[in-house]
């Protein structure tokens, strides 16, 4: 998007839903970071992120400058990341992980199955947090209580799934945060830290869970079959969601020849988009039915109903195709043992793209974010100046 600086609307009722995608989440900074050159000082008042969304909804929620400044700042974090600084790389630490993942599975000593962990040391992701975000003595963020108390902020929530209930949790912070419970969903007001983002994105097989109070957690996406439900509980009549799944992995592909037996990263994948990617299409399909249904309603009679503006944008390109050309310069070990899953023979590797934090990968995906913006720039206006522009 090129330099225009446009009027800052009203946007009290305006939610940010970030969701999932590992390595993919730089496409929402891009993304985010294009918008703010139109907006630098547009207001978000409810955030809500899950896995890799919530590193994102983490930083802007806490961060104490303009929407330009945040997002141009959490650009620079991704395009700083490698490797090194997610997870352990050398061979000692990967084998061992891979190696006691799969002992810990066969295994029938209970002690041996409590040591698996997952297959990745994740410590150097939970280092680089607590170094980007600034933490008071008790670990939480003051920053997200500095932009509430200005009234910058809202309520900003982050959703993990929890292994000793099975639930889905929402951990919200906010000045006066409405609560709820659904079946096999429920939100908890908290004071966000460092925790609550590592357990959001634990990502699972490949990242530990991780432990906050009395209760273990992995990745968000796991269990949260209606991602948009906390911005609408939380006030929102206006969501603006960013989904790392394109348009094109969504088409109905046709199939004109035997196709060999798909190898583990293929399955794996198309695990991975169900739990991770799919669901957030699904939503707002739902969403999209309950506002025609509403409309029909007369005023009078919605009991608290409301019709929601829904604006989704997406990659106008596979992020995991995107991820084979990148593929080569993973880290040795790491690569030989991708490979051994059949990334290789994957038809598009969206497995590789989760985990690929490398610079070069990251910077494309990033400017990819930034020329998607610019082609919707339109819808985008439209949508946060308060005219109806719909899903896509």
């Amino acid at each position: 998007m090129h330099r225009s600086a446009r009027p800052t609307p009203v946007t009290e009722d305006l939610a940010l839903v970030l969701g999932g995608g590992g390595a993919r989440g730089a496409y929402q900074a891009g993304l985010l970071r294009a918008i703010a050159r139109h907006y630098p000082h547009l207001r978000i008042p409810i955030l809500v992120g899950v896995s890799a969304g919530a590193v994102n909804t983490i930083h802007l929620a806490s961060n104490p400058g303009t929407f330009e400044e945040s997002t141009a700042q959490l650009v620079r974090h991704w395009l700083s990341l490698t490797p090194e600084q997610v997870y352990r790389v050398d061979a000692r630490s990967l084998l061992t992980g891979v190696i006691r993942s799969g002992y810990g599975l066969l295994s029938t000593d209970p002690t041996e199955r409590e040591r698996v962990r997952g297959m990745v040391d994740t410590s150097p992701l939970r280092d680089f947090l607590e170094r980007t975000l600034q933490r008071d003595e008790y670990g939480a963020l003051p920053g997200i209580q500095a932009n509430l108390a200005r009234g910058t902020l809202s309520a900003v929530a982050l959703s993990a799934t929890s292994y000793t209930t099975g639930q889905s949790v929402t951990w919200v912070e906010g000045r006066r945060p409405t609560l709820w419970e659904r079946p096999q969903r429920r939100s908890v007001q908290a004071r966000l830290g460092v925790d609550h983002v590592m357990a959001s994105a634990a990502l699972p097989i490949f990242f530990p869970a991780e432990r906050v109070g009395n209760e273990w957690y992995g990745d968000g996406g796991v269990r949260l079959t209606a991602p948009l439900s906390p911005a609408l509980h939380l006030g929102a009549s206006r969501i603006m969601t960013i989904s790392t799944r394109s348009n094109a992995t969504r088409e109905v592909p046709s199939v004109t020849t035997a196709a060999a037996y798909p190898p583990p990263a293929q399955v794996l994948g198309t695990l991975y988009n169900a739990v991770f990617l799919d669901v957030i299409d699904q939503d707002v399909i739902r969403l999209n039915l309950i506002n025609q249904l509403v409309q029909r309603i007369p005023p009078e009679r919605r009991e608290g109903m409301r019709v929601i503006d829904i604006l989704v944008l997406r990659p106008s390109i596979d992020l995991g195709t995107l991820a084979r050309e990148y593929e080569p310069r993973l880290p040795k070990v790491f690569r030989f043992l991708t490979r051994g899953l059949g990334t290789r023979k994957s038809a598009s590797p969206d497995i590789l793209s989760l985990v690929m934090f490398q610079e070069d990968y990251l910077r494309r995906v990033i400017a990819l974010g930034e020329e998607d913006a610019e082609k919707n720039r339109a819808r985008i206006a439209s949508f946060i100046e308060g005219e109806h522009s719909g899903a896509a």
